[in-house]
């Protein structure tokens, strides 16, 4: 391993907390803002053990809503890296429903995010490099890669209009 360098493992972070009634609306479905701030709080949990520096939310490349979330429901959230870069990080969540009543889980939505490693002074800041330890972990990469290309030209277009 690379000096500087960390595993998956490493970062991996797991957030749970029970729907209350202020998490939903009258119909007692969770929010989706609910959800995405839970996301966006394991995501900078992960990017900053992964960094340890001050991290910011930089995109959400997706966030697919697969089941409903109700009043009462455990909501639990399983994040880990899948791509870092010199100084962005992509993180995986999963979200996860379970009727604590019946003891019945459900996948209830993935999402993508990339977080960018901040100075003390507010600028982007290199990031440890990633140690990959399987095949599963290395295409996972190679994805987020294609990914950060991607948002680079959109970044790229967005500048020339």
């Amino acid at each position: 391993m690379q000096a500087g360098s960390k595993k998956i493992s490493d970062s991996e972070s797991h957030i749970s907390r029970v729907m209350m009634p202020t998490d939903a609306n009258i119909a007692g479905n969770v929010f989706g803002g609910t959800i995405l701030k839970m996301i966006d709080e394991v995501s900078g949990l992960v990017a900053l053990r992964h960094c340890n520096s001050n991290v910011v939310t930089a995109s959400i490349e997706h966030m697919d809503f697969l089941y409903p979330v109700h009043i009462g429901d455990l909501l639990t959230l399983d994040a880990k890296l899948t791509y870092v870069g010199n100084s962005s990080m992509e993180v995986t969540v999963n979200v996860t429903a379970e009727n604590l009543i019946t003891g019945e889980s459900h996948s209830a939505g993935d999402s993508l995010v990339t977080m960018v490693a901040l100075d003390r002074d507010g600028h982007p800041r290199p990031v440890p490099k990633l140690v990959l330890v399987n095949d599963q972990e290395r295409k996972a990469f190679a994805e987020g890669d294609e990914r950060r290309k991607k948002r680079q030209e959109r970044a790229l277009k967005r500048k020339a209009q």
